[in-house]
């Protein structure tokens, strides 16, 4: 009879189960259908929206930066959006939710401010565009081109392909150089005092004309910048696409010592002239005493 019993009751539950979810069903199907309809079609169309955005801001010229940023905006509203239907469709209310994330979001913001604060650090980037991508800064001791702009961090990269990772709280506030898509060469090579330094201006002048690879919107300046022991130093400033700095740079450098030569202008190497004293020197000191 016990055994009957359970098994009466495991199948009455059974079915009791059974009913629930027929009528759940049967009575939610729609709603559940129609809800997942709505979420594939905006999720969609958020992305098809987001798109064109950011093909409008390319044709209006717009930052890539900025764009870019514009564009997930709009597509994480229509998203949001998109999600605020599909719950009230599913009959679920979206003002306790809300109440919980904020709740959650003021313990989460205490545990990652770091975080918060590079993306809060990355907005403001976005919005007062110091910098935008392709050009060259310095920032905490590291220079490179700006490759892709972040909430969260900023990418640079240089001539050796190497990927420069910042988080954007380190370059908010902070003094950044920016040169733009250029990086100034200075350059400095020694003539003999016997030599003329007009003449070799204008010899490493017209050869750095002559080879190019420079930012030909800034002349290069080019004059004494000292006068050393054995040498007279000249110096050479020229702009160089950040992207070909060091190949620019030894091409030039090359250039400059085969002109020298080629005008026979002598480039010294480093002398010390030293005096022997002989008797003489110390009779006259003998005498003196």
């Amino acid at each position: 009879m016990d055994v009957n019993q359970n098994l009466n009751q495991e199948l009455e539950r059974a079915a009791a189960i059974y009913d629930m979810l027929v009528e759940f069903f049967v009575k939610y199907s729609f709603q559940i259908l129609g809800a997942i309809i709505i979420l594939i079609i905006g999720l969609v169309v958020a992305r098809k929206i987001g798109n064109a955005v950011l093909r409008l801001c390319d044709r209006k010229g717009i930052d890539v930066t900025l764009s870019r940023f514009i564009a997930s905006t709009v597509r994480l509203s229509i998203v949001v959006i998109v999600g605020t239907i599909v719950l009230g469709k599913l009959g679920i209310s979206v003002t306790p939710l809300i109440a919980a994330i904020g709740a959650l979001s003021l313990g989460a913001g205490l545990a990652v401010q770091g975080l918060l604060s590079n993306y809060g650090a990355g907005f403001n980037i976005i919005l007062t565009r110091p910098f935008v991508v392709g050009d060259t800064i310095s920032v905490e001791g590291v220079t490179g081109q700006v490759y892709e702009v972040n909430l969260a961090t900023t990418v640079l990269i240089n001539e050796d392909g190497v990927r420069i990772t910042i988080p954007n709280r380190h370059i908010v506030g902070e003094i950044i150089h920016n040169s733009f898509t250029n990086t100034l060469a200075e350059l400095s090579i020694g003539i003999a005092y016997h030599e003329d330094p007009d003449t070799a201006i204008s010899v490493i002048e017209k050869q750095i004309k002559q080879i190019g690879g420079y930012d030909e919107s800034k002349t290069p300046k080019i004059g004494i910048e000292s006068f050393g022991d054995s040498s007279i130093n000249i110096g050479i400033r020229v702009w160089i696409p950040t992207q070909e700095y060091y190949d620019s740079r030894y091409k030039i450098n090359n250039a400059i010592l085969a002109a020298l030569k080629d005008n026979a202008i002598s480039i010294p190497f480093p002398q010390q002239e030293v005096r022997l004293l002989g008797n003489n020197h110390r009779d006259s000191e003998a005498g003196r005493s």
